[in-house]
């Protein structure tokens, strides 16, 4: 299974490496895309239940970003930062790169119940994600993929946790769609922070110190995810 080219870091706070800064990174978009909506567009626009609505202006990339909670999705064909912070929960992006089309999901457990359908569980967030791609313009077998998080965020588990659960489900999942994964970070311990581009499909992610994981652990509980990230490119993923 292809893996993320990245090399290992350890989980100490970094320092962010050089990268490219959002125009560049938003310019190297295949082909011509839709341009960003002011921010007060995106902040007045009547939301679907489920999708992310806190919108924000990214001062490091100098454009508007888009935070997803857990149990949301975001898609869009617009230069708009999607970003998210994650511990034991994965967040699935997908990328159509004909259609200029990306998406992301936050889910924080596999599978529900028939009584308890949300964007939580992987089972529907997955189809959710892929559903709003297709009316947006994908193609599902364009559909390419990037995963993260799944980190044991708690010591003390002897059986299998719900980070690994969250990935062997997401990874069978993608197996089973016949959707390619592209690169992934997942697993060991460490909290991350993802940020990807709908329009390219570039993706970054930074590992947070392992400090304060019951507070990370609470915030996901509650649906209430913290402060953001920042990334890279087509297969790639980028450490920072």
């Amino acid at each position: 299974m292809p893996r993320t080219s990245a090399t290992r870091v350890t989980c100490s706070p970094c320092a962010e490496r050089p990268s490219m800064n959002a125009a560049e990174a938003l310019a190297q978009r295949p082909g011509s895309r839709a341009p960003g909506s002011s921010l007060e567009v995106l902040k007045s626009t009547r939301r679907k239940a489920g999708e992310a609505s806190f919108f924000y202006f990214d001062h490091h990339f100098q454009h508007n970003a888009v935070k997803v909670l857990p149990g949301e999705y975001f898609v869009s064909n617009e230069q708009v930062v999607i970003m998210t912070v994650l511990g034991s929960c994965i967040a699935a992006c997908l990328w159509d790169s004909r259609a200029g089309v990306g998406g992301m999901n936050h889910f924080m457990l596999p599978e529900s119940d028939a009584s308890d359908v949300s964007g939580r569980y992987g089972s529907y967030a997955m189809e959710l994600l892929i559903n709003e791609m297709m009316k947006a313009g994908a193609r599902r077998e364009s559909l390419q993929a990037k995963i993260f998080g799944g980190a044991q965020v708690m010591a003390g588990f002897t059986t299998m946790n719900v980070g690994e659960r969250n990935t062997a489900f997401v990874q069978e999942y993608l197996r089973t769609e016949r959707i390619p994964l592209l690169a992934e970070d997942v697993l060991d311990i460490c909290p991350r922070k993802v940020c990807f581009f709908p329009t390219t499909g570039k993706a970054m992610v930074k590992r947070l110190a392992h400090a304060h994981p019951e507070s990370l652990l609470s915030q996901e509980r509650r649906g209430n995810a913290a402060t953001v990230a920042q990334t890279t490119s087509g297969g790639s993923v980028d450490l920072f």
